[in-house]
């Protein structure tokens, strides 16, 4: 089998339903689809496997329940464990895929033995260039320049050299890291480099992943032929408490996995002080915000 699409699901069962078909209107080469519902309890599960049972009883897709929210890294690799394709795709469920974009990026990791992983173009529904879809690895440098806004003064300007902004979102280069709303990984590569670490919760987990990728000695390829839809973010402008908490936690947690050693104490000090001063903020201005 070429390929294992898998999606998680947290009480969205209107959006996965979408994306899946999607997924079953587009995709032409061989594949199944896991969809792992992490204990939704808003009977998610149960309108997906009526709304699907008969690709169900195909085996083209694979429902499964977790018996608790353990967050999207659990939820990937638990998939990952159970598929037969030579590549998975990581898709998220608010996301729905363009025709040919997955055939054509599995034609093209297929063709280059060195690429790992590839990404796609990625719109908001506003028509913006979703900026997770191409970056470079986050560092105490480039993130300050994001964090405290001075990645917008210039487009091509040395402060912004996180987002990529300055390249063709049309275009096939190398990038550092990808996202995980459209992540197709080569299988060989994961059996190298390990499963998604599960100390992630939601954020952080791609770009670990794509560190590690490449750090193996693989090529991440952004592939600005293929395009998808990603509707983050659009039910709501206020966050949950835990969701702005993991995000910041996410940074704790890359930086010192695989920068710590790398920058003198001093370093270290502002930079664990400085996310946590933007997790306090962050947190107080989301109560303000309206539902």
């Amino acid at each position: 089998m070429d390929l294992s699409i898998i999606i998680v699901n947290y009480k969205t069962y209107e959006l996965t339903k979408n994306a899946i078909k999607s997924v079953l209107k587009t995709v032409k080469s061989s594949y199944e689809v896991f969809v792992v519902d992490n204990d939704s309890q808003d009977l998610s599960y149960e309108k997906l496997e009526s709304r699907f049972k008969n690709e169900i009883a195909d085996g083209k897709i694979k429902l499964i329940a977790n018996k608790s929210n353990q967050g999207f890294a659990i939820a990937n690799n638990m998939a990952i464990k159970e598929s037969k394709g030579d590549y998975i795709l990581l898709l998220n469920s608010d996301t729905i895929v363009k025709e040919g974009s997955i055939d054509s990026s599995l034609d093209y990791i297929k063709e280059h033995d060195d690429v790992g992983a590839i990404g796609s173009k990625i719109f908001l529904p506003n028509g913006d260039l979703d900026k997770a879809a191409r970056r470079s690895f986050p560092n105490p440098k480039n993130s300050f320049y994001k964090l405290f806004g001075f990645s917008k003064i210039h487009k091509k300007s040395k402060f912004n050299d996180y987002n990529l902004d300055n390249l063709d979102e049309n275009a096939v280069y190398e990038v550092d890291s990808l996202t995980g709303a459209f992540m197709l990984v080569r299988k060989e590569t994961i059996s190298q480099i390990g499963l998604l670490d599960e100390d992630y919760f939601m954020y952080g987990e791609d770009i670990d992943w794509c560190y590690r990728i490449k750090k193996a000695g693989w090529k991440i390829i952004y592939y600005g032929k293929a395009e998808i839809i990603h509707y983050k973010g659009s039910s709501s402008k206020k966050q949950k408490s835990k969701l702005i908490y993991e995000f910041y936690r996410a940074m704790y947690l890359f930086y010192n996995k695989h920068y710590k050693e790398e920058y003198s104490l001093i370093t270290r000090f502002f930079v664990y002080l400085g996310i946590g001063i933007l997790l306090m903020i962050k947190l107080v201005l989301n109560v303000f915000k309206k539902g």
